[in-house]
C-alpha cells in the first residue's frame, strides 16, 4: 500500500511539474506574442500570429512545437516569421534550441469542395478550412459541424449583445433566416476581436439550419486571393467562376485584405453581380467602412455598401460585464468575485477577444496552481494584457467630458452651488471618477472642490440607484462611458 501511495504522489508531482511547465510556456508566449505585434503592427499579428498555440518542449533536441489550426496558415508563419519566432524563443528560455511550426495534430483534415465546370467535386483533393464551400451533400443526416469550416460555438445563441452590436445582431439574423432579407449584402464593420467573425459562423449555421439543402461559401479574402492566382496560373478560371455562383450564400470575412488586387477584384464584382441577380445572399465583413477601403475600385465599393453597412461598435463596460458572466457557466463551480469581473471589464477594453482571453489565462492559472481567483492575482498574472488596454482616464477629462455633455461651466464641478442642474452633472462625474479610476473617495473629493468623502459616497450610491431606477440617467451614464473610454 506504502508503495502504490508513493507512485501516486510521484505521478501527481509529475502532473503538477506539467501543469506549471504550461504556465511557464504560456506567460512566456504572452510575452513574446506582444512584442511580435508591436514589431509587425496590428493586422499581421493579429492574422497570423495570434493564432499560434504553444506545445511542449522536446527535451532532448530542445524543439518547441508551436501549432497553428491550418496547413495553410502554418506554411505562412514557417516561411516568413520562422527565424523571428525561434530567436524570440531562444532569448525566453535557454533550452530551446528550434521551434518547429506545424498543424495541430488534433486538427481534422477536410477535404476540398473544390468544383468543376459542371459543379461536381473531384476526390481526394485537400482544401483549407479558410476558404470552405459547404453543401447538403457534405452534412449528411447529423447536421452542421466544425468539420466543414464553421466554428460550432459560434452561433447566434452564443452571441451577447448590447447596444453597440444590437443592429448588427438583428440583421445578421435576419440574413440567416428562412424568409429572404430586405437587403443584402449586409457588411459588419467592426474592428478587430469585436464579434464581426461570430456573426459570419453564426449566419452560416443559421442559414443550414434554415435552407438544410443549400450551398454556402466561406473565406477570408486573403484565401480569395490565392485561389484565384492559383486558378489563373493552373489556367482554370472557368472552374474558378463556377465554383463561386454556384452558392446560395457567400461569407468573405477580412475584405480589406482584397485592397489593391484589380483582377481578383474584378472578378468579385462579377460574382457578386451574378449572385444577386439571382437573388442569393452575402455577407461581407471588414475593420472599416466601404467607403474607407483604399485601392477599391468605385464600382466594387458600390456593390459592397449597396445593402445595409452594420457598425459593430466598441463594447460598453456593462456589454463587457455581460460577456464575462456568460463565460463563466463553462467554469462552475469554480467562484470569481464580482470585483474581479468588474476590474477586468473596466480595464480590458480594446476588443473582446482579449478580454475573454484575460479572463481564460486567470482561471486557468488559479486552476492550474490551486490558488483563488482574486484582484490580486489578476494584477499579477495579467499584466501585459492590462498594460497593452491601459489608457488612464483622469478625473480632469472626466469632469470637462461631463461639463460639455450638460452644458455646465467646468467651474461647477468645485462650486458650492446646489441647483439640480448643477449637482446632478457634479454627482456624475463623482460616479465615473469611481468607476473609471483607482483614485479614493477622499482624492475624489479633493477633485471636486475638497468635498468630504461622505459626500462622494452618497453621490455614487446615488448614481448607482438612480441608473436601476431612471433610464434617462442611465443613458445618460451610458453615453458619457462610451465617449471616455473611446
Amino acid at each position: 500500500m506504502r508503495k502504490a501511495s508513493n507512485n501516486g504522489a510521484r505521478q501527481s508531482q509529475d502532473d503538477f511539474m506539467e501543469d506549471q511547465e504550461a504556465v511557464n510556456l504560456a506567460a512566456d508566449w504572452a510575452d513574446i506574442s506582444q512584442g511580435l505585434r508591436k514589431d509587425l503592427g496590428h493586422q499581421l499579428h493579429s492574422q497570423w500570429i495570434r493564432p499560434i498555440q504553444v506545445g511542449g518542449i522536446d527535451k532532448d533536441t530542445g524543439t518547441l512545437d508551436l501549432f497553428l489550426p491550418t496547413e495553410f496558415s502554418a506554411n505562412w508563419v514557417k516561411d516568413r516569421f520562422a527565424d523571428r519566432l525561434s530567436l524570440a524563443w531562444k532569448i525566453a528560455r535557454s533550452e530551446v534550441r528550434d521551434v518547429r511550426i506545424q498543424v495541430h495534430p488534433g486538427r481534422r483534415q477536410v477535404a476540398d469542395l473544390r468544383l468543376h465546370a459542371d459543379g461536381r467535386r473531384p476526390a481526394n483533393d485537400g482544401a483549407d478550412t479558410s476558404m470552405m464551400a459547404i453543401g447538403a451533400d457534405t452534412l449528411g443526416d447529423t447536421g452542421f459541424t466544425s468539420s466543414v469550416g464553421l466554428d460550432p460555438s459560434l452561433t447566434f445563441a452564443a452571441f451577447i449583445t448590447g447596444e453597440a452590436n444590437v443592429l448588427a445582431f438583428n440583421a445578421a439574423q435576419r440574413m440567416g433566416a428562412t424568409e429572404k432579407p430586405q437587403f443584402s449584402p449586409l457588411y459588419l464593420k467592426a474592428a478587430t476581436g469585436q464579434g464581426k467573425t461570430h456573426l459570419l459562423h453564426a449566419i452560416g449555421h443559421s442559414f443550414l439550419q434554415a435552407h438544410p439543402r443549400s450551398r454556402i461559401f466561406y473565406c477570408s479574402a486573403e484565401r480569395f486571393m490565392v485561389e484565384f492566382v492559383q486558378a489563373l496560373k493552373a489556367n482554370q478560371m472557368l472552374e474558378f467562376k463556377a465554383r463561386l455562383r454556384s452558392f446560395d450564400l457567400l461569407l468573405v470575412d477580412d475584405i480589406q485584405f482584397i485592397i489593391g488586387k484589380a483582377s481578383a477584384q474584378e472578378e468579385l464584382l462579377y460574382t457578386i453581380d451574378a449572385l444577386l441577380a439571382e437573388g442569393k445572399r452575402l455577407v461581407f465583413a471588414a475593420d472599416r467602412a466601404p467607403q474607407a477601403l483604399d485601392g477599391v475600385e468605385p464600382r466594387l465599393l458600390s456593390r459592397l455598401s449597396m445593402g445595409l453597412v452594420a457598425d459593430i461598435q466598441a463594447a460598453d463596460i456593462e456589454l463587457r460585464k455581460k460577456i464575462l458572466t456568460s463565460k463563466l457557466t463553462r467554469f462552475a463551480p469554480l467562484e470569481v468575485p464580482g470585483d474581479v469581473l468588474d476590474f477586468l471589464a473596466r480595464t480590458i477594453t480594446r476588443n473582446i477577444r482579449e478580454l475573454v482571453g484575460g479572463l481564460n489565462k486567470l482561471i486557468a492559472y488559479a486552476q492550474l496552481t490551486g490558488q483563488e481567483v482574486s484582484l490580486q492575482l489578476a494584477e499579477e498574472q495579467l499584466t501585459d494584457i492590462l498594460s497593452a488596454n491601459r489608457r488612464r482616464i483622469t478625473i480632469d477629462e472626466i469632469q470637462r467630458t461631463v461639463c460639455q455633455f450638460y452644458r455646465i461651466d467646468r467651474s461647477e464641478m468645485s462650486s458650492k452651488r446646489r441647483a439640480r442642474a448643477v449637482v446632478r452633472p457634479r454627482q456624475v462625474a463623482m460616479y465615473l471618477s469611481k468607476v473609471l479610476t483607482p483614485r479614493s473617495y477622499p482624492e475624489i473629493g479633493r477633485k471636486f472642490g475638497g468635498r468630504d468623502h461622505s459626500t462622494v459616497i452618497h453621490a455614487v450610491r446615488l448614481i448607482e440607484d438612480l441608473r436601476q431606477r431612471d433610464a434617462d440617467m442611465d443613458g445618460d451614464v451610458r453615453s458619457l462611458l462610451r465617449q471616455l473610454e473611446s
